[in-house]
Order: C-alpha cells, then sequence, then structure tokens
C-alpha cells in the first residue's frame, strides 16, 4: 500500500504496516502494544534480527555487541543517544553476540563492536569499533536517504 511503512516489532516480531505520516506520532504493536519508533534501543535475538533486516521499512542500524568487551559498553550510552536523535526516520538495535553466537557466524562478525546497516531488505554498509553519537547518526544518514 502507498503510503505505509512495514515494521516489524522488535519485542514480539509482529509485522505492522504504519502510515508513513504517523512514524514520528509514537506508532504502537498492534499485538503487543510496544512503541515502533520510540528511539530506544531494543534487544534482538537472531531470528527478530532476520525478519527486520530483510522486511522494515525504515533504516535498521544493529550493534552486535557482548558484555564482556569494554568498548562494546563504553558505546552504549553513545548508541542511545544516536537512536534518540535518529527517531523516528531509523530504529537501533542491538545483538548480543555471546547469548546468541548464531549470530556472529550468520552475519561475519569477526570483531566488536560491529555495527550495520540494514536497508531495503539488504545490508547496506558496516562499521566496526566503538563510535560516538554523532558518528553512528552520521553513519547512517550518510548510507541511507535520510536528511540532517
Amino acid at each position: 500500500m502507498p503510503g505505509n511503512v512495514k515494521l516489524v516489532c522488535l519485542e514480539c516480531a509482529s509485522v505492522n504496516r504504519v502510515p508513513e505520516a504517523k512514524l514520528g506520532a509514537g506508532p504502537k504493536c498492534g499485538t503487543c502494544g510496544t512503541r515502533l519508533t520510540d528511539g530506544r534501543v531494543r534487544d534482538l535475538d537472531l531470528s527478530t534480527l532476520e525478519k527486520a533486516a530483510r522486511s522494515d521499512g525504515l533504516p535498521l542500524l544493529v550493534d552486535f555487541w557482548a558484555p564482556w568487551c569494554g568498548p562494546c559498553r563504553m558505546m552504549a550510552s553513545q548508541f542511545a543517544q544516536a537512536a534518540q536523535a535518529l527517531a523516528p526516520d531509523a530504529r537501533l538495535a542491538r545483538i548480543n553476540t555471546q547469548d546468541h553466537p548464531q549470530a556472529s557466524t550468520r552475519f561475519n562478525i569477526r570483531g566488536i563492536p560491529a555495527l550495520i546497516l540494514f536497508a531495503g531488505g539488504r545490508e547496506r554498509a558496516r562499521l566496526t569499533g566503538a563510535r560516538p553519537a554523532a558518528e553512528i547518526e552520521a553513519f547512517v544518514r550518510q548510507n541511507t536517504k535520510l536528511s540532517a
């Protein structure tokens, strides 16, 4: 349907259709009621990640991290700031590679933190290493059609 964006709920993995004009109004998942574009970083499992990467209508930036990784923990607050700055035009999520080691294999992760940007059903770009919020935001904007 023209004018609608398909969004996978990052909490329950349900697919939602949201009118583009309502993205900034805090749309909620029709199944679980979670806000879909609230600027919060969501924790994912591999199946939800694959579903969202394949079918989301908004850019999705995923942080591959682990709790034992110092740079990953340092970057967490910066990643959350970038999520707020990019909402509602892009969504940010993360996947714990210690709890979901198959994600590292599936997406060929060689070092963490690693950021992968998905848009249009495919991987658009990668970035490795801890980054400040402004650099994360610029990375998403440069690799998608989002304006500053």
